[in-house]
């Protein structure tokens, strides 16, 4: 039995007696249980008309899909067909769990963070390789949006550290959110850098303003996906907060390193009831019905992302 699925396990042994939030591995989709997919919305938009987020700003983001993969944030060439697939099947779970909800449930429903126990585990790698991935959707549009607000690497890695951002929207209240969101040169992909740093991020995440923000990032017609790349779950009180903002949490673990202890410490600092997917990255076995597995690749040589 693999440490997530000893850890699943056990948390759902907790669960039993009220001890933990809701856990549930990142599954293949033809894994999935039928009540665990929630049936398609009524008016679907039409395959190929994609939505659109309003954006203000004329700046497109280049994806230079050569330098991700030198920095070793895409699978290289012999791997790309691998990994993709993999992605293809982590996704679908997790778009069933977005699209078509009932938009009375609110705009939370749309958000998904992505966060770790600790650095290194791979999460930036699988923020950006699953935003790429959900933008291949004909029918939704995805919004990475940079919250790792004291080390944002998102921005840095796209060159947009520099500009107007998430804080920046948090503290002027007169900003709008498509005055700070970046087109990119992928169709279907748009970004929100972390902007300027804050001794105050904390108490900006967790304020009524984030609420406004997140709403105003949900699409009234629910075919947006907004993801959020967090700090570390043990390690920061922002990644606290913004687990309050969204609809569900993905934690990444990385295989033979991430400890069962940090694993149980991260799932129960996130509150009871929270949604919470775990991601086996840089595994070398064949994946389980349990977990999804990344295989054998991911930040390996960048250290803590």
């Amino acid at each position: 039995m693999s440490l997530v699925e000893r850890t699943l396990k056990k948390l759902q042994e907790a669960k039993k007696a009220g001890a933990s939030p809701e856990v549930r591995p990142a599954i293949p989709a033809a894994a999935a249980t039928p009540s665990s997919v929630p049936p398609a919305p009524r008016n679907p938009v039409p395959r190929g008309e994609r939505p659109m987020l309003p954006v203000e700003t004329t700046r497109v983001v280049p994806i230079d899909r050569d330098r991700l993969r030198g920095m070793d944030l895409l699978p290289p060439v012999d791997l790309e067909r691998q990994i993709t697939s993999q992605y293809q099947h982590i996704k679908r779970p997790l778009v069933a769990s977005v699209i078509g909800r009932d938009p009375a449930l609110g705009a939370a429903t749309h958000v998904i963070m992505l966060a770790s126990a600790l650095p290194g585990e791979g999460k930036t790698f699988t923020s950006i390789n699953l935003a790429l991935s959900l933008a291949l959707e004909r029918d939704i549009e995805v919004l990475l949006v940079d919250a790792d607000v004291r080390k944002p690497h998102v921005s840095r890695i796209f060159g947009i550290e520099q500009e107007r951002g998430l804080i920046d929207l948090l503290v002027d209240n007169s900003l709008r959110a498509d005055q700070v969101i970046l087109r990119t040169d992928v169709p279907g992909l748009n970004i929100m850098p972390a902007g300027r740093p804050m001794d105050t991020a904390t108490e900006l995440l967790a304020s009524e303003r984030m609420a406004d923000v997140i709403a105003q990032l949900a699409a009234p017609d629910g075919r947006r996906i907004v993801l959020l790349d967090s700090p570390p779950l043990l390690l920061s009180t922002e990644s606290h907060a913004l687990a309050s903002s969204a609809g569900q949490v993905v934690l990444v673990v990385r295989a033979e390193i991430t400890s069962q202890h940090a694993v149980k410490d991260a799932i129960n600092s996130i509150a009871e009831g929270k949604p919470v997917s775990l991601i086996l990255n840089q595994t070398s076995a064949p994946p389980s019905s349990g977990y999804y597995g990344y295989g054998s690749y991911g930040e390996a040589s960048q250290g803590a992302k």
